[in-house]
């Protein structure tokens, strides 16, 4: 458990931290959109990704987000990317072009679309995971609080709790590496104890019970004492609120809201393009060479 690091917020003096988190939240919008504009040339669906993900590594850098945090998040989802390996390669799909047989199992042809559906699948996955690391990652609870409160501040007009449901979001995320940390503390106070978490049949069944059963018990005492002292500060969600720190728009927001408008500008216009009479092919553009798929 202690391998997914969504929702852990890393204190630097970064560039991506000092950015507005209304802003953030509107790039990482944005940078959603882009990557599910898919184009229908494969060979330039992936040279695009690949160009976003380096992208996302610049920005990864930039943030000062371990690489091995994104790997220990990547190694934990490893059995959705098998499942999804053999969802493509056995599942038929009359798409596949028959002349693209990467070799057979038996009579049955496994093709070479399917590992492209597949990795592109992957891929979308990665940059998701990034993009969402490079959100929480860098904006602190209390901010994206702020954040998700100013978008849904018309709604107020309809009476929408709208700081309600920012708030709750708000502690959602902060309880994520919170559990995570107290899932993998009662793994190991059990396993001292005896009980086996590899073991299969009932006896797993029952090892999950002693994990279940603590947690839950847990969540519920630091839900009661984060209550207690919410109440102890006379918070009331209902009134009218001020804010210590007060959020404004700088010339570091501007830079990065250009910056990604570039992204999602240049991959909209491929996509308007290839949607249209031109099919978008970099491959042909550059080299002159009509690629594999």
């Amino acid at each position: 458990m202690s391998q997914i690091t969504f929702g852990r917020f890393t204190p630097f003096n970064t560039f991506i931290h000092k950015l507005d988190p209304r802003n953030k939240i509107l790039l990482l919008i944005l940078l959603f959109v882009t990557i599910f504009l898919k184009v229908s040339v494969w060979s330039t669906a992936l040279i695009i990704s690949g160009i976003i993900l380096l992208i996302l590594v610049g920005l990864f850098a930039i943030a000062k987000i371990s690489f091995i945090d994104l790997f220990k998040s990547l190694k934990a989802m490893w059995l959705l990317i098998v499942f999804l390996l053999i969802i493509y390669i056995f599942i038929p799909n009359s798409s596949y072009n028959p002349s693209h047989i990467a070799f057979y199992i038996g009579k049955y042809g496994v093709n070479y679309d399917a590992f492209y559906q597949a990795g592109y699948i992957i891929l979308r996955i990665i940059m998701i995971l990034m993009i969402m690391m490079l959100l929480t990652s860098t904006t602190s609870p209390m901010n994206l609080t702020y954040g998700f409160e100013w978008y849904m501040t018309p709604l107020k007009l309809v009476k929408f709790p709208s700081h309600i449901v920012a708030m709750t979001l708000s502690i959602a995320l902060r309880f994520i590496p919170t559990l995570l940390d107290e899932t993998d503390r009662i793994i190991k106070a059990q396993s001292s104890r005896g009980v086996n978490f590899t073991s299969r049949g009932f006896k797993r069944f029952s090892a999950l019970i002693s994990l279940v059963v603590p947690l839950f018990i847990s969540a519920i005492g630091r839900s009661e004492e984060l209550s207690n002292a919410m109440e102890a500060r006379a918070y009331d969600p209902y009134a009218k609120r001020s804010r210590y720190r007060i959020l404004s728009f700088t010339w570091r927001d501007l830079i990065g809201l250009l910056f990604v408008c570039l992204i999602f500008g240049s991959m909209l216009t491929l996509f308007i393009m290839d949607k249209g009479s031109n099919k978008v092919d970099l491959i042909y553009w550059i080299f002159k060479e009509k690629p594999l798929f």
